[in-house]
């Protein structure tokens, strides 16, 4: 099972990497192991991840095995672990359309496409704090009780699902959003569903 776990991060990894969504030594992803986790070392590349960049963890920040220093990140994957038993998988990276929203301080609230209201209802913007730090923990972990994807103001994105296959079309399909979002505005702005089909489409949940 340990094994699994580290090919599906290695494999996830280099797919985001393939699809321009993540770059250099910048992000990491992590999975729940039972009472463990395993996260990216630092000052790794997830698109070009090997077995010895994976680490494995305790809820509490400690190696348990593993010969290089765990993702600065850490207690950021810890606390949404902790909060939400349904998420198994995280993923976080610079993606370029999403870092765009979270670089000029723009959330993605507005109710604009279907699928985006249906599956995420929005995509919260977290205030920023420097990368690793407890802050940034504290700043983000606000929204890990109700959304799976969360901007982190000039920094990133932040993406949990139950699976790592989930996280990562999760995503995938956001950062399409925001690509479609920032196209839109070329021609003259996105237009906003009005309330009565926001309600038709949150009905389709009940």
């Amino acid at each position: 099972m340990l094994n699994e776990k580290i090919c599906e991060i290695i494999e996830y990894g280099k797919l985001a990497g393939e699809k321009g969504l993540t770059s250099g030594n910048s992000g990491n992803i992590s999975c729940r192991y039972g009472d463990k986790i395993i996260i990216t070392a630092t000052n790794t590349t997830n698109g070009y991840l090997s077995p010895e960049d994976l680490i494995e963890i305790d809820f509490d920040g400690n190696i348990c095995s593993g010969n290089k220093k765990p993702s600065s990140e850490k207690f950021l994957h810890i606390e949404y672990y902790k909060q939400r038993e349904d998420i198994n998988a995280i993923i976080h990276v610079h993606s370029p359309y999403l870092t765009a929203f979270a670089a000029a301080g723009v959330a993605l609230d507005e109710n604009i496409l279907p699928e985006i209201v249906f599956s995420f209802r929005q995509i919260p913007l977290a205030e920023y704090a420097i990368p690793g730090s407890m802050d940034l923990v504290e700043n983000t972990s606000k929204f890990f009780k109700e959304y799976n994807v969360i901007l982190m103001k000039n920094h990133g994105v932040i993406v949990g699902g139950k699976t790592m296959k989930d996280a990562y079309m999760t995503l995938e399909l956001c950062e399409t959003y925001a690509k479609t979002l920032l196209f839109s505005k070329l021609l003259g702005g996105a237009k906003i569903l009005p309330e009565s089909e926001v309600e038709k489409i949150y009905s389709l949940k009940r």
